[in-house]
């Protein structure tokens, strides 16, 4: 193990192979991760020449090893979400800091929450990715923030197992909205058994898309309304956006009066297609909900998300914003 040299080198892929869990390692380099997605990063980094000639994989164990040799710095926020409501604007404007590591749905830290493995071992693993992506490859980052996948708010109480004093907020928008977005272009959760068992399956029969996807967000916004009132989750809706990270997200993610502002150089792009102009659609989608979905998200994903609004206006009647530290 003293002879363990992962510098510059990132996980990229969990899996089992013949009962044993594998790590796949990407070199990066010292190139900061500015992409969307984490995957989006890995693409870029597969195409260059030194990963195209050379790969590492490794035993589930190593992550543990690399840890104890070189401790990456601790999670300063997770960042949950009902899907298509903002997250990914949050993700980047933070990704604008230079001082911020910034890690977007990872498929490893998936694939480990939902994994089988004995709770030591998978609690042993997951702190050992986040410290590898923790590693301050350009000597300059100070904090790590964490977004996740829409569905891994089922897995809070597995992650908190690991880090239990790490804050994290779950972003939510009017579920009419969403489900429209997904009408349009289903993510993997919202299409029956692309990303496998998970917190979101209720067992029953669906009658159609729009059922479908009214109950799997309902459950995600059900979800994300328990867990901020048991565990003190920062409740945001994507109207709040992007103005919050000058009020009361600038606080969750400590930031400075100069930080304030250059968060901001990622607004006036779309935050999953930086080379498209960001334009706000609540309006057009309220207007393209056919009477179905309507109905159906009515029924299912409406009482939740009363639910977190009045948890946001309760938080937000009864706090105001700490300085920043």
């Amino acid at each position: 193990m003293e002879h363990l040299n992962l510098d510059g080198w990132l996980p990229i892929r969990i899996w089992q192979q013949a009962g044993e869990w594998r790590v796949d390692w990407c070199w990066f380099g010292d190139q900061p991760l500015h992409q969307p997605f984490f995957r989006d990063s890995v693409d870029e980094a597969l195409r260059l020449p030194f990963n195209q000639a050379f790969r590492r994989q490794t035993p589930l164990s190593t992550l543990s090893d690399w840890q104890t040799i070189s401790p990456g710095l601790a999670p300063s926020a997770f960042i949950f979400h009902a899907s298509r409501c903002g997250s990914t604007l949050i993700s980047q404007m933070l990704a604008q800091l230079d001082n911020h590591i910034v890690i977007s749905e990872p498929p490893p830290l998936d694939a480990l929450l939902r994994s089988a493995l004995p709770p030591a071992e998978r609690n042993a693993a997951i702190l050992g990715l986040l410290s590898a992506y923790g590693q301050p490859r350009r000597g300059v980052e100070q904090r790590l923030v964490i977004k996740l996948d829409a569905w891994n708010i089922g897995e809070l109480k597995r992650l908190r197992a690991c880090f239990p004093d790490t804050p994290w907020l779950f972003v939510y928008r009017d579920p009419l909205e969403i489900a429209v977005s997904h009408l349009r272009r289903p993510g993997l959760h919202m299409v029956p058994g692309l990303i496998g068992a998970s917190a979101l399956d209720d067992g029953a029969q669906f009658y159609g898309r729009e059922d479908f996807i009214a109950r799997r967000l309902g459950k995600l916004l059900q979800l994300g309304a328990e867990h901020c009132r048991e565990f003190s989750g920062l409740a945001v809706n994507y109207r709040e956006l992007p103005g919050a990270m000058e009020g009361r997200l600038a606080a969750f993610f400590a930031l400075d009066a100069e930080q304030r502002t250059l968060v901001f150089g990622a607004v006036n792009q779309h935050a999953k297609q930086p080379v498209e102009t960001f334009v706000a659609d609540s309006e057009g989608k309220q207007r393209e909900a056919s009477p179905l979905l309507r109905a159906r998200v009515e029924c299912w994903a409406h009482g939740p998300y009363a639910v977190l609004e009045q948890l946001r206006h309760d938080l937000n009647s009864s706090t105001t914003n700490p300085p920043c530290p």
